[in-house]
Protein backbone atom coordinates (compact mmCIF):
# COMPACT_ATOMS: atom_id res chain seq x y z
CA UNK A 1 0.00 0.00 0.00
CA UNK A 2 2.72 2.32 0.62
CA UNK A 3 5.28 2.81 -1.77
CA UNK A 4 8.67 4.87 -0.45
CA UNK A 5 6.90 5.92 2.21
CA UNK A 6 3.76 7.82 0.41
CA UNK A 7 0.12 6.20 0.31
CA UNK A 8 -1.30 5.29 -3.02
CA UNK A 9 -4.57 7.25 -2.46
CA UNK A 10 -6.62 5.08 -4.78
CA UNK A 11 -5.91 1.90 -3.18
CA UNK A 12 -7.42 3.15 0.33
CA UNK A 13 -10.93 2.26 0.86
CA UNK A 14 -13.93 4.85 0.49
CA UNK A 15 -14.80 5.92 3.78
CA UNK A 16 -17.25 8.57 2.80
CA UNK A 17 -20.49 7.60 0.58
CA UNK A 18 -20.66 9.99 -2.20
CA UNK A 19 -24.17 10.51 -1.62
CA UNK A 20 -23.75 11.38 1.70
CA UNK A 21 -21.73 14.39 0.62
CA UNK A 22 -23.98 15.70 -2.15
CA UNK A 23 -26.93 15.82 -0.22
CA UNK A 24 -27.64 19.40 1.33
CA UNK A 25 -29.48 19.48 4.77
CA UNK A 26 -32.87 20.83 4.41
CA UNK A 27 -34.62 21.96 7.65
CA UNK A 28 -37.67 20.90 8.28
CA UNK A 29 -40.42 23.60 8.53
CA UNK A 30 -43.03 22.97 10.82
CA UNK A 31 -45.83 24.54 12.77
CA UNK A 32 -46.92 23.89 16.29
CA UNK A 33 -50.50 23.42 16.13
CA UNK A 34 -51.46 22.97 19.82
CA UNK A 35 -49.19 23.12 22.93
CA UNK A 36 -51.01 22.05 26.13
CA UNK A 37 -48.84 20.60 29.05
CA UNK A 38 -47.52 17.52 28.11
CA UNK A 39 -48.86 17.35 24.84
CA UNK A 40 -47.37 19.38 21.80
CA UNK A 41 -48.88 18.68 18.35
CA UNK A 42 -47.06 20.19 14.93
CA UNK A 43 -47.49 20.44 11.67
CA UNK A 44 -44.78 19.60 9.23
CA UNK A 45 -44.84 21.13 5.82
CA UNK A 46 -45.39 19.21 2.46
CA UNK A 47 -42.04 18.66 1.17
CA UNK A 48 -41.20 17.01 4.40
CA UNK A 49 -44.31 14.63 4.49
CA UNK A 50 -42.42 11.25 3.42
CA UNK A 51 -42.48 8.36 5.81
CA UNK A 52 -38.89 8.31 5.79
CA UNK A 53 -38.43 11.80 7.35
CA UNK A 54 -41.66 11.28 9.80
CA UNK A 55 -40.05 8.11 10.78
CA UNK A 56 -36.48 9.47 11.32
CA UNK A 57 -38.23 12.76 13.27
CA UNK A 58 -40.44 9.95 15.43
CA UNK A 59 -37.47 7.75 15.93
CA UNK A 60 -35.42 10.34 17.64
CA UNK A 61 -38.02 11.80 19.58
CA UNK A 62 -38.83 8.53 21.13
CA UNK A 63 -35.15 8.25 21.94
CA UNK A 64 -35.47 11.32 24.66
CA UNK A 65 -36.49 10.36 27.71
CA UNK A 66 -38.92 13.12 28.85
CA UNK A 67 -41.22 11.92 25.75
CA UNK A 68 -44.12 9.27 26.81
CA UNK A 69 -45.22 8.57 23.09
CA UNK A 70 -44.83 9.99 19.65
CA UNK A 71 -47.72 9.58 17.07
CA UNK A 72 -47.15 10.56 13.47
CA UNK A 73 -50.16 11.20 10.51
CA UNK A 74 -48.52 11.37 7.20
CA UNK A 75 -51.31 12.00 5.39
CA UNK A 76 -52.17 14.99 7.66
CA UNK A 77 -48.31 16.02 8.45
CA UNK A 78 -48.93 15.78 12.17
CA UNK A 79 -47.21 14.64 14.65
CA UNK A 80 -48.02 14.73 18.44
CA UNK A 81 -45.92 14.20 21.30
CA UNK A 82 -46.42 12.99 25.17
CA UNK A 83 -44.10 14.27 27.22
CA UNK A 84 -43.67 14.57 30.90
CA UNK A 85 -45.97 17.64 31.77
CA UNK A 86 -43.44 20.33 32.99
CA UNK A 87 -41.40 23.47 31.56
CA UNK A 88 -37.52 21.63 31.93
CA UNK A 89 -39.07 18.28 29.60
CA UNK A 90 -41.05 20.68 27.02
CA UNK A 91 -37.68 22.53 26.74
CA UNK A 92 -36.57 19.32 26.48
CA UNK A 93 -38.40 18.28 23.52
CA UNK A 94 -37.66 21.79 21.28
CA UNK A 95 -34.10 21.54 21.70
CA UNK A 96 -34.54 17.87 20.16
CA UNK A 97 -36.36 19.22 17.38
CA UNK A 98 -34.19 21.72 17.07
CA UNK A 99 -31.27 18.85 16.91
CA UNK A 100 -33.18 17.38 14.23
CA UNK A 101 -33.30 20.26 11.96
CA UNK A 102 -36.97 21.06 12.70
CA UNK A 103 -37.57 24.96 12.41
CA UNK A 104 -40.81 26.60 13.48
CA UNK A 105 -43.04 28.52 11.18
CA UNK A 106 -46.18 29.25 9.46
CA UNK A 107 -46.65 26.18 6.98
CA UNK A 108 -48.29 26.77 3.84
CA UNK A 109 -51.37 24.62 3.95
CA UNK A 110 -53.16 24.70 0.82
CA UNK A 111 -51.11 28.03 -0.35
CA UNK A 112 -48.90 28.75 -3.10
CA UNK A 113 -45.65 30.28 -2.12
CA UNK A 114 -45.75 33.43 -3.13
CA UNK A 115 -49.25 33.97 -1.05
CA UNK A 116 -46.95 32.74 2.01
CA UNK A 117 -44.24 34.97 1.74
CA UNK A 118 -46.74 37.77 1.20
CA UNK A 119 -48.49 36.90 4.05
CA UNK A 120 -45.56 36.89 5.80
CA UNK A 121 -44.42 40.19 4.70
CA UNK A 122 -47.76 41.46 5.97
CA UNK A 123 -47.57 39.73 9.66
CA UNK A 124 -43.96 40.73 9.52
CA UNK A 125 -44.81 44.58 8.71
CA UNK A 126 -47.86 44.53 11.17
CA UNK A 127 -45.66 43.59 14.29
CA UNK A 128 -43.69 46.50 13.18
CA UNK A 129 -46.18 49.27 13.56
CA UNK A 130 -47.35 47.23 16.64
CA UNK A 131 -44.16 48.09 18.17
CA UNK A 132 -43.44 51.10 16.73
CA UNK A 133 -46.82 52.18 18.22
CA UNK A 134 -47.01 50.57 21.33
CA UNK A 135 -49.89 48.11 20.55
CA UNK A 136 -52.20 51.46 20.18
CA UNK A 137 -52.17 50.53 16.51
CA UNK A 138 -51.56 48.13 14.25
CA UNK A 139 -52.72 47.34 10.05
CA UNK A 140 -55.90 46.19 10.56
CA UNK A 141 -56.83 49.74 11.96
CA UNK A 142 -54.82 51.48 9.68
CA UNK A 143 -55.97 49.65 6.01
CA UNK A 144 -59.67 50.49 6.56
CA UNK A 145 -59.00 53.73 8.08
CA UNK A 146 -56.75 54.86 5.26
CA UNK A 147 -59.45 53.39 3.04
CA UNK A 148 -61.84 55.74 4.46
CA UNK A 149 -59.61 58.96 4.27
CA UNK A 150 -59.54 58.33 0.48
CA UNK A 151 -62.78 57.45 0.51
CA UNK A 152 -63.78 61.10 1.98
CA UNK A 153 -61.17 62.70 -0.25
CA UNK A 154 -62.83 61.45 -3.61
CA UNK A 155 -66.32 62.67 -1.81
CA UNK A 156 -64.87 66.39 -1.29
CA UNK A 157 -62.02 66.45 -4.54
CA UNK A 158 -64.32 64.82 -7.69
CA UNK A 159 -67.64 64.86 -6.04
CA UNK A 160 -70.33 62.02 -6.94
CA UNK A 161 -68.38 60.75 -10.07
CA UNK A 162 -70.44 57.61 -11.10
CA UNK A 163 -67.76 56.79 -13.77
CA UNK A 164 -64.81 55.96 -11.65
CA UNK A 165 -64.37 54.66 -8.18
CA UNK A 166 -66.96 56.31 -6.17
CA UNK A 167 -67.07 57.46 -2.33
CA UNK A 168 -68.93 55.20 -1.12
CA UNK A 169 -67.23 52.03 -3.07
CA UNK A 170 -64.27 52.99 -0.67
CA UNK A 171 -66.58 54.13 2.08
CA UNK A 172 -68.23 50.14 2.04
CA UNK A 173 -64.47 48.78 1.79
CA UNK A 174 -63.27 50.81 4.41
CA UNK A 175 -66.27 49.85 6.87
CA UNK A 176 -66.43 46.42 5.27
CA UNK A 177 -62.48 45.48 5.61
CA UNK A 178 -62.67 46.77 9.46
CA UNK A 179 -65.42 44.36 10.55
CA UNK A 180 -63.78 41.81 8.70
CA UNK A 181 -60.69 42.34 10.01
CA UNK A 182 -61.80 42.43 13.68
CA UNK A 183 -64.42 39.53 13.54
CA UNK A 184 -61.17 37.36 13.26
CA UNK A 185 -58.73 39.14 16.24
CA UNK A 186 -62.22 38.48 18.13
CA UNK A 187 -63.04 34.98 17.31
CA UNK A 188 -58.78 34.22 18.29
CA UNK A 189 -59.17 36.25 21.46
CA UNK A 190 -62.31 33.85 22.30
CA UNK A 191 -60.18 31.16 21.06
CA UNK A 192 -57.71 31.79 23.50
Amino acid sequence: MSKNGYINLTDMPKVIEERSIKKVFQPISTRVVSSTPGRLRLRVAHPHRQSGDMQRIANALQANPNINQVRTNIQNGSIVINHDGDDVSRENVYATLCDLGIIFGDVTLGKSEAAAEVSNAVVDLNKRVRQATNNAVDLRLLFPLGLGLFSIRQLLTKGLQLETIPWYVLGWYAFDSFLKLHATSQAQASKE
